[in-house]
């Protein structure tokens, strides 16, 4: 297997690295909190950089060409992910381009993709994730959200939870049950879209550690979803659900900017003292930021790997749950690590807004990594747990 860049690929990186530099400014790219789809607001810079992307036609290039994709390779549509991930460029919400838009130009009605694609492909929509519920998490097929037909609508109520963006969405794509007597657990559920503008829905938000507002908990109650709404056949929806998870387990590997990291760790580390000396000069503490970059240069070569079947034509299907936990996996371990650099800077410290305390000590990253840190255990929760996904392993490639 050839894993070596063809010529024009090597070009096509010098072409999105230019692109970068002339759309994307080189002030933005040292801001912590660069790259994150989690910001809430938009900065003007963000701004611009999206409508670069939609003018270029980038925004989405991963789609098919007739709903608006770049008619690019894979290699080169993984060549742009890990090149603006390596600038801290702020990537498209993965709710509505990378999750939610392959399951409607698989499976939705060419009105459903008329009206829902081109906003997600110009930025001007939010999508969340109604999947989890707070009795049915990683084993998602025990959800118990009712959708009962009422003449051309369902009425849906329910409750999901750790729902991401929620709080500043504008639609929902949403999995309930329809048949609450199917025989198996993954029967009788449909995939609905639902405005998060209809009555009877309340967000509430879910304060994680770091008092961070990312996820919340949204409540149903008697809510009108149109019919034309349902995304293929009634009761089928976990077959759409399935594949929407496949491609959001092989984002969560996110080897680029798990590299990030590992720069900004070894940065730090070349700033802080130990007994006297640079951390980064300790041979203990060397051996643990070599050891994960061993990891992650393997987990990079699986994901090239994968890469190469896709090129072939071939879906990736147990691979994506191996990326997921390597990828987590690692990911947690780069931030333990960037904890351990900060020492005493890393603990939580009083804020500013509620304390007569003048600001943070310490290093301007301190709050922004401390606070990646805590947010980034969650990842080997969310997107299929890791257990879940090491039963998939099991079950899909050891035949167990």
């Amino acid at each position: 297997m050839d894993l070596r860049l063809k010529p024009e690929d090597v070009a096509f990186r010098y072409e999105v690295r230019a692109f970068i530099d002339r759309h994307w400014p080189l002030a933005a790219r040292g801001s912590e909190r660069a790259g994150s789809e989690y910001d809430g607001d938009r900065s003007p810079d963000a701004g611009r950089w999206f409508e670069a992307l939609v003018r270029r036609g980038w925004s989405v290039p991963h789609w098919p060409v007739e709903h608006g994709g770049a008619g690019w390779t894979p290699t080169q549509a993984y060549l742009f992910d890990q090149e603006t991930a390596r600038a801290g460029c702020p990537p498209m919400s993965p709710f509505g381009a990378r999750m939610l838009a392959p399951v409607l130009y698989t499976w939705g009605t060419k009105a459903q993709c008329a009206r829902h694609l081109p906003p997600i492909r110009e930025a001007r929509v939010v999508w969340c994730q109604g999947y989890s519920e707070p009795g049915a998490g990683s084993d998602l097929a025990l959800l118990s959200t009712r959708a009962v037909r009422d003449g051309d609508s369902y009425v849906v109520n329910g409750a999901k939870t750790w729902t991401s963006g929620a709080h500043r969405a504008d639609w929902m794509f949403c999995l309930v049950r329809t048949d609450p007597h199917a025989k198996k657990k993954q029967e009788g559920i449909s995939f609905l879209l639902i405005d998060m503008k209809s009555p009877g829905i309340e967000v509430r938000p879910i304060l994680i550690l770091g008092e961070q507002h990312a996820v919340n908990g949204v409540t149903l109650t008697d809510v009108r979803v149109p019919v034309e709404n349902r995304i293929g056949e009634e009761n089928r929806g976990w077959t759409y659900a399935k594949g929407l998870l496949t491609h959001e387990r092989t984002g969560i590997a996110d080897v680029a900017r798990s590299t990030i990291h590992l720069e900004r760790l070894t940065e730090i580390a070349a700033t802080a003292s130990a007994d006297g000396a640079r951390l980064i000069d300790d041979a203990a503490f060397k051996r643990k930021c070599d050891e994960v970059a061993i990891e992650l240069l393997a987990l990079e070569i699986t994901e090239l790997r994968t890469l190469a079947t896709v090129e072939v034509g071939r879906a990736p299907g147990p691979e994506s749950s191996i990326l997921k936990v390597r990828g987590t996996e690692i990911a947690q371990r780069l931030a333990d690590l960037t904890i351990e650099a900060l020492g005493y800077y890393g603990l939580p410290y009083p804020d500013a807004r509620f304390t007569d305390n003048e600001g943070p000590v310490g290093p301007e990253q301190a709050l922004a990594s401390v606070q990646a840190w805590l947010f980034g255990r969650a990842a080997s929760i969310y997107g299929g747990s890791n257990e879940i996904q090491r039963n998939i392993i099991a079950k899909a490639v050891l035949g167990l």
